[in-house]
């Protein structure tokens, strides 16, 4: 596991040359929040790393429901029973495997790794706007539909979970890169992604972090980019829903 910290936030990474998974330690004054569970195998490491912080996990907050963001998460809540999880209202459907579809929604099939067997259940449903800690809620469709993005009010570092990419290139979810194509792969609607990513970016963030890839700083250029090439796809008619 790979450790990089910027200021309150601690990026915790497995496989970071092949298939990076990442998770976020951020640091309150007296506590920490956890920012996605990542695969099965990284629970000792954030239960680890967690422990060298000498402060305790008191949140777990998921980004969104695919299986790469909440694989050891009832791994986790045996350990800290006292952690609460949150996860977005929407969201919470595919945490209990439900991959239906609302009304008023893009008919398009929700894609990627929905969990089968998660027994553990939301304490907190999030909405746009909310206030977890230093950190404020918000509403980021696209990848999933109830996808969420995380900003630190203290550093403007956004978490934005599978939002962007950040490994090989950095993309709006739902644009394929090349040797890297899983996120776009797993995209419900590059529609909505690209909605979502101006909508980030129009908050300006000091870091931009990601569930695959590095951390970047002072991303906004790049994100124009990012947002910009995802236009274009959609522009020659190149949709890309899954």
């Amino acid at each position: 596991m790979r450790v990089t910290q910027e200021g309150y936030l601690h990026q915790l990474t497995w496989l970071p040359r092949l298939f990076p998974v990442n998770c976020y330690l951020v640091e309150e004054e007296e506590e920490l929040t956890l920012i996605d569970a990542g695969m099965s195998y990284s629970l000792q490491g954030i239960l680890q790393y967690s422990a060298k912080l000498q402060k305790p996990l008191t949140r777990i907050v998921l980004t969104h429901g695919h299986m790469d963001h909440v694989g050891a998460l009832d791994a986790l809540k045996k350990h800290v029973p006292e952690a609460k999880v949150y996860i977005s209202e929407r969201d919470a459907a595919l945490l209990a495997g439900d991959r239906s579809l609302r009304a008023g929604e893009l008919q398009t099939p929700i894609k990627g790794s929905v969990p089968a067997k998660i027994a553990t259940k939301p304490d907190v449903l999030l909405y746009d706007g909310n206030t977890i800690g230093s950190l404020t809620t918000i509403s980021t469709p696209g990848h999933t539909p109830g996808s969420m993005s995380f900003r630190d009010q203290r550093s403007g570092a956004l978490i934005v979970g599978d939002a962007f990419q950040t490994f090989r290139a950095t993309a709006v979810s739902g644009k394929k890169v090349p040797l890297f194509p899983f996120p776009a792969m797993a995209t419900w609607s590059l529609e909505q992604a690209l909605a979502s990513a101006y909508k980030l970016i129009e908050l300006a963030p000091s870091v931009l972090a990601v569930g695959h890839g590095n951390l970047v700083m002072d991303p906004v250029e790049a994100m124009r980019h990012a947002a910009a090439e995802a236009g274009r796809v959609l522009l020659k008619g190149g949709r890309v829903h899954g």
